[in-house]
């Protein structure tokens, strides 16, 4: 066998040794320990950390306060958080540039370890060629062991990479959050400058036109004052009151003056057609009032039959300037309607061939009591009256039960109990007047053109009532824009 002696030993294992360190430059200044474990593994012995958390778990714990707390944080302080995380993932990123350095030594380092421990195996026999293999055998497994960590260094990386790529965006989602709020902030206080500078231009404008305005106030209640200065001292008190007290005796004269004038010309008027009359063969009968009934009758025997004349009855103007035809009234007898109030009425008899004209004294004067009548119907919404239909399209209605006739704001109905026989809204088609016949109960019943095709003579209880209903659904209609009259009536 070879012997080898202990000095020779040495020699070769500080010559491999220093060639192996003269090519390498370590991270630390320590070679890590390993040991054996199960089925002849590799396992790095496990040393106390004194320098607390690595910086891959600071970020980590940053990163998931950050985003439990990001909710009650400001953007800015938001987009400064981002920038740190940013940068500690920068220092990680190198930390693993430095591991990747580390562990390309370490390949080197075992690679060199390697071919001097076989290069020493072949120079060595017996229990120290075994020590040998031995050693080779822990160096490929701490290769092995190297390789596998390379393999998680690369998923962390990649880990660190994906969440620096995030963190990243997230910090440049924060710059453009900040630049946004700050936009929106600059827009707003604009905003507000403009809203002040107008403020305090109003002010200086109204500041500016107030004391004109007040000199201007001040100066028309000067000229007032000395306005009225000069009138107390051309006119005494007394002289003022004994002034006042003539003008109103005076309005009280000419007053009573032009009633008194206004009498006289009616009593003159009547005078005057009461002689006219005088010479006329036909004379009316009759009181010339709403709820009367006006009859022509001869004067004479010697006028001529009546039953054999044409009439045609008028309304005419006081001053007799205006003459209106009564479309209708072609009969003997005529009743009245408040239309006719205040205006004369004429009739005009053709007796073969000759026209002979009778005119009423005066005008047509309301009935006592009828205004205050209506005055309280119209506090009402609505006024109903009991009637009785005369007749339905031109023909005698048979049955003569009781109806009620409804005058409203906005509408007319007939109606008997629940049924209804018309109800009509004011329109341009409706027509309502006294009846123009001869009729006993004519100065009672009125005619009511509800709509074309369909019409109603009504027959009320009274005069009054019947003259009440015609004002109150005139005024009515006038009230919506409608002229409510009779047939061919000028209003």
């Amino acid at each position: 066998m070879t012997k080898i002696s202990p000095e020779i030993e040495e020699d070769v294992q500080a010559e491999s040794l220093l060639s192996v360190s003269a090519d390498v430059s370590f991270s630390s200044n320590c070679f890590p320990k390993y040991k054996l474990g199960p089925d002849n593994q590799i396992v790095e012995e496990s040393k106390e950390d004194s320098k607390g958390l690595s910086l891959k778990e600071v970020v980590e714990k940053e990163t998931v306060q950050l985003s439990e707390q990001h909710k009650r944080l400001s953007v800015r302080d938001l987009a400064s958080k981002f920038d740190k995380n940013l940068t500690a993932a920068a220092k990680l990123a190198d930390e693993a540039k430095l591991r990747d350095v580390a562990s390309l030594e370490g390949h080197v380092l075992l690679k060199k370890l390697r071919d001097a421990l076989e290069a020493l195996r072949g120079r060595m026999a017996g229990r120290t060629k075994e020590d040998v293999e031995k050693a080779i055998s822990l160096v490929e497994a701490l290769a092995v062991k190297l390789t596998q960590n390379e393999g998680e260094l690369i998923q962390e990386k990649f880990e660190v990479k994906k969440l620096a790529n995030f963190l990243k965006q997230a910090s440049e989602d924060a710059k453009k959050l900040v630049s946004q709020e700050k936009s929106f902030a600059c827009a707003e206080i604009e905003s507000a400058r403009a809203v002040v500078q107008r403020f305090g231009e109003a002010l200086e404008e109204e500041e500016k036109n107030s004391p004109k305005s007040k000199t201007q106030d001040v100066e028309r209640l000067v000229d007032e004052i000395q306005e009225a200065r000069r009138i107390k001292r051309l006119h005494q008190p007394s002289k003022v009151m004994d002034m006042e007290h003539e003008l109103h005796a005076l309005r009280t004269q000419i007053r009573e003056k032009s009633v008194l004038s206004l009498k006289i010309q009616k009593e003159l008027a009547m005078n005057k057609r009461a002689e006219e009359n005088k010479s006329c063969l036909y004379v009316f009968d009759g009181s010339e009032a709403l709820g009367s009934h006006l009859r022509i009758r001869p004067r004479s025997d010697t006028a001529p039959s009546l039953s054999k004349c044409s009439i045609q009855w008028y309304r005419v103007s006081l001053d007799g300037s205006q003459k209106e035809i009564i479309s209708g009234a072609s009969k003997l007898a005529y009743a009245p309607e408040p239309l006719d109030v205040g205006r004369v009425l004429q009739a005009d008899i053709l007796s073969n061939g000759q026209k002979i004209t009778v005119t009423s004294a005066g005008p047509i004067e309301s009935a006592a009591g009828l205004g205050s009548y209506i005055e309280t119907l119209l506090r009402k919404s609505s006024s109903e009256f009991n009637v009785v239909i005369s007749q339905m399209n031109g023909q005698d209605y048979s049955s003569h039960s009781n109806h009620c006739f409804n005058v409203g704001k906005l509408r007319i109905k007939l109606c008997r109990g629940w049924i209804t026989k018309s109800r009509e809204i004011y329109h341009t088609s409706m027509q309502l007047c006294g009846v123009r016949g001869d009729g006993n109960a004519a100065a009672k019943s009125l005619f009511w053109q509800a709509r074309k095709g369909l019409s109603y003579v009504l027959t009320f209880e009274s005069e009054k009532e019947r003259n009440a209903a015609i004002m109150i659904a005139r005024k009515h209609a006038l009230d919506c824009n409608i002229m409510l009259a009779g047939p061919d009536d000028r209003v």
